[in-house]
């Protein structure tokens, strides 16, 4: 079993060189037992592992972390059918699989694969596979021997750490006061994070100032009445 290390940061893609590496992650209550499963790999429990949670909790950049490590291969939840047939040979990684109506003859095949192959099979999706309402009796008979991890919405912990990072990956300077502030105001999402950030710093551009509270408190005002842009 290999050693797990002990996280910072939650990796993001924001375009401005946010960290993916598995060293910059922040780890809370909300997503442990998730990294733990990620960092056991491939010491897995099944060949086939649900990793469920809401929207925005995060689910989709863990399974990019083992998506690396395992030099695993993405299949489109839409293309389940056409592309089980050939992952060459690897892992396989598919995101949002309950996002759309499952193909259940392509999943199924493709379980079967997998475990012939002696390969993982990673799904990440809003609920767990008792949710999905698969008919097909041997797929139903495979998913209830998948091994399920839960992440939650992000705690206070996981959303401050993430919104410390997105603002140093600007290399913008924000007080302790100021994230606290955020962490009580938004949605607990990992996406109206990013937004907010996006937005934060753009709006301080614009006014040449400093991310204040003040400034805060006027950006999450208008993304709270729906304003696609600020009138600054």
């Amino acid at each position: 079993m290999r050693a797990v290390q002990k996280p910072r940061q939650l990796p993001l893609d924001l375009g401005h060189g946010t960290a993916y590496s598995r060293d910059d992650l922040v780890v809370s209550r909300a997503n442990a037992e998730a990294v733990a499963l990620v960092d056991r790999w491939p010491d897995w429990p099944a060949p086939v592992v649900v990793l469920a949670g809401p929207s925005g909790a995060g689910k989709t950049h863990l399974a990019a972390i083992w998506r690396d490590a395992a030099d695993a291969v993405t299949i489109p939840a839409s293309a389940i059918g056409t592309a089980a047939a050939d992952t060459g040979g690897h892992p396989v990684l598919i995101d949002d699989v309950d996002s759309a109506p499952i193909d259940e003859q392509g999943l199924f095949h493709l379980i079967n694969a997998v475990r012939g192959a002696g390969f993982h099979l990673l799904l990440t999706a809003r609920s767990f596979p008792s949710a999905w309402r698969v008919t097909l009796p041997d797929l139903a008979s495979r998913l209830k021997a998948a091994a399920t991890v839960e992440i939650h919405e992000p705690d206070d912990l996981l959303l401050a750490g993430v919104l410390t990072k997105l603002f140093s990956d600007r290399q913008v300077e924000v007080e302790p006061h100021v994230v606290q502030y955020l962490v009580r105001r938004i949605e607990r999402s990992l996406a109206t994070a990013m937004r907010v950030v996006e937005r934060l710093d753009r709006a301080a551009l614009e006014q040449k100032t400093r991310i204040t509270r003040a400034l805060a408190a006027e950006v999450v005002s208008a993304m709270d009445e729906g304003q696609g842009e600020l009138d600054l």
